[in-house]
């Protein structure tokens, strides 16, 4: 008998682990895939860490969460500063004073105050009806077009006047030179990869790979006192509701002979019309390695939003009104659980950045284990 059986190896279920082994509690961590780390894992591949499953940075700005994780591994100052292009043409993001000099020419902050205001009241909208109208009530006809639209339209899978207005309840402008994307105080990237952190989390732990917990349910479920499950909430109770839904992503990588592909880590395609989001080159995350510099080869990854549908990697939930409403329902069931707790995006279908999760895997052990 275990006190936990923790379904999957991603953040939340190896610090939920680590904790609970910590304070003396007998813990088994199964995972569907063929390797730890759910979707932070790392592998490889030419001498370049390649982020398996998409970009990861971690950033926060609480100390506490930072230390935390830098028990685990050493973070390098990679700093987050993606591009967007459309038609050929590079804007920084966030949308910032270099955005609009590119767009308008303008070099002041009363100048593209100016200019967003004009193009706002130009537009002319009072009471917004979805997301296009949303979109240029904040920023103007300009950005939106460009820099809003299709990738948008991309990301969610359907048109942007399809789409709910508080999907963009904001987006964020900054009057500053300003390339950072992120706000907080502190952010990186571990050297060598995120898969070593799971690795000395799960450390004297066992772990079963290519585990299925719904193919093995009643078995695995007899062998615990308590279940933390980090899977889908829906597909915890049969789907008995309804589906929610998630998006997926699908992947396309590629070793390319060449040192440097598109001189930055993240370049985001805005124009609908270009199936795919983004182009990640990985080697560009390994801010100080000097091996990287010289390294002849490099590893791009195009990530492409998909519809998801039965099998696959559901990423993110779809967190409109009638998602949540779903939610709702499942969450009342989990409620009334004596022997199950729910975790990470999937289990309490909601968007966390890294950070989140682990400060919810935290309070969630915290409370839970004495």
């Amino acid at each position: 008998m275990y006190d936990y059986l923790i379904v999957g190896t991603g953040i939340f279920g190896s610090i939920f682990a680590y904790e609970a082994n910590r304070r003396g509690k007998k813990c088994l961590v199964i995972d569907k895939r063929s390797h730890i780390g759910g979707n932070i894992y790392t592998s490889l591949v030419e001498g370049i860490n390649v982020h398996n499953y998409g970009a990861h940075i971690f950033h926060t700005s609480n100390k506490d969460l930072w230390e935390y994780v830098n028990k685990f591994a050493e973070f390098n100052r990679y700093t987050n500063s993606p591009v967007a292009r459309y038609k050929s043409e590079i804007y920084n993001l966030p949308f910032n004073m270099n955005t609009f000099n590119k767009m308008w020419g303008v070099t002041t902050p009363l100048e593209a105050k100016a200019k967003i205001q004009q193009q706002i009241e130009e537009a002319g909208i009072l009471e917004p009806k979805n997301l296009e109208e949303q979109a240029i009530s904040l920023v103007g006809r300009d950005i939106y077009e460009r820099l809003v639209k299709g990738y948008t339209e991309k990301q969610w899978g359907r048109r942007a006047t399809e789409l709910p207005c508080f999907i963009i309840k904001r987006l964020p402008i900054r009057f500053t030179y300003d390339n950072n994307y992120f706000n907080d105080k502190y952010q990186g990237i571990p050297i060598g990869g995120y898969t070593q952190i799971i690795e000395k989390m799960l450390k004297g732990i066992e772990v079963r790979l290519n585990m299925d917990f719904f193919m093995h349910r009643e078995e695995l479920t007899a062998l615990a006192d308590k279940i933390v499950f980090t899977g889908m909430i829906d597909e915890f109770y049969n789907y008995c509701y309804g589906e929610l839904e998630y998006r997926s992503l699908r992947f396309e990588t590629e070793v390319l002979d060449c040192e440097n592909y598109q001189g930055n880590a993240v370049v985001n395609y805005t124009e609908y019309e270009i199936p795919y989001t983004r182009i990640i080159e990985h080697k560009h995350f390994e801010f100080g390695c000097e091996s990287q510099n010289v390294n002849p080869k490099t590893v791009i990854t195009k990530e492409y939003p998909v519809a998801w549908k039965h099998g696959d990697e559901p990423y993110y939930p779809m967190n409109d009104d009638r998602n949540n409403e779903l939610y709702a329902k499942y969450r009342a069931l989990a409620d009334k659980e004596k022997k199950v707790i729910f975790g990470g995006r999937l289990g309490m279908y909601k968007y966390f950045d890294m950070h989140n999760v682990v400060a919810e895997a935290l309070s969630c052990v915290k409370n839970e284990v004495r």
